[in-house]
């Protein structure tokens, strides 16, 4: 008995109303006055439960003096509850203002796994433009990601350290050297122009990443990337002449602006 009780309630019947509700059916059918009796309680509150329960469809009135109510069937009110909760659950549902959750500006994710993860979703959901920035044993992992993205007309920019460039393309000037002790494989990519994801990979450290869609960290990353590309060009187009100036591979004018020493300080 409690627990019915318990149940009506939580389906959003008073405790007058379930109580009323389970008279009824333990009894067939009563006058008001002989369920206010058997339940101990008062007349007015019963008759006023009575005719709220009727109005909305739980009991049923007969005609005569004293009217007598019945209850529903027990399939009959689960049938009607839950269509009224249907009902109200799709308005909900339809009509309640939605908010898109603020994401963090920046985010750190850890692990092979999660990384990888979080980025084939993105190279997935691309439609426009994918520009890569990453050495040779990531560029294996993502290859048919990318693949598949550039198949459904996605355009593909890319440039990759440490070995032949992939898809068949050739390699560009690798970047300048950065700072730090992490002797991982730093990697960068950026999908439409909106999302960015800078990481670094290694045998000798733990995977890790930072993404965000803040305009100034895409920014960076896609002028950098032109500015790797547009130094590829010039040395394929004056390689002689600019390795005669500068050195093999900018070497020495790299050197009047950064250099990496043991302890990871600008000198």
């Amino acid at each position: 008995m409690d627990q019915l009780l318990h149940h009506l309630n939580h389906l959003g019947f008073t405790e007058m109303e379930s109580k009323i509700m389970v008279e009824l059916a333990r009894q067939g059918s009563a006058s008001g006055y002989e369920v206010a009796k058997r339940l101990g309680v008062s007349r007015s509150n019963v008759y006023s439960t009575l005719q709220r329960l009727s109005q909305r469809g739980f009991l049923r009135c007969s005609a005569g003096e004293p009217a007598k109510y019945s209850v529903l069937k027990p399939e009959e009110m689960t049938r009607m509850i839950s269509g009224q909760m249907r009902a109200s659950l799709d308005y909900v549902q339809s009509s309640m203002p939605q908010h898109e959750p603020e994401k963090p500006v920046f985010y750190n994710i850890e692990g092979d796994k999660n990384v990888f993860d979080n980025l084939s979703r993105e190279l997935a959901d691309a439609k426009h433009e994918i520009v890569v920035d990453i050495w040779r044993e990531e560029a294996e992992l993502l290859q048919d990601h990318l693949k598949r993205a550039e198949d459904r007309g996605v355009r593909l920019l890319w440039s990759c350290d440490g070995g032949e460039g992939m898809l068949d393309q050739p390699a560009p000037w690798p970047g300048l050297p950065l700072y730090g002790n992490g002797s991982g494989r730093k990697f960068s990519i950026v999908v439409d122009r909106r999302w960015c994801m800078l990481g670094m990979r290694g045998e000798s450290c733990a995977t890790q990443a930072v993404v965000t869609e803040h305009p100034v960290m895409t920014g960076l990353l896609l002028n950098h990337f032109a500015q790797e590309l547009v130094l590829y060009e010039l040395e394929q187009d004056m390689g002689e002449e600019l390795e005669s100036r500068y050195g093999r591979r900018f070497g020495q004018l790299s050197a009047r602006y950064w250099s990496v020493s043991a302890g990871g300080d600008q000198g």
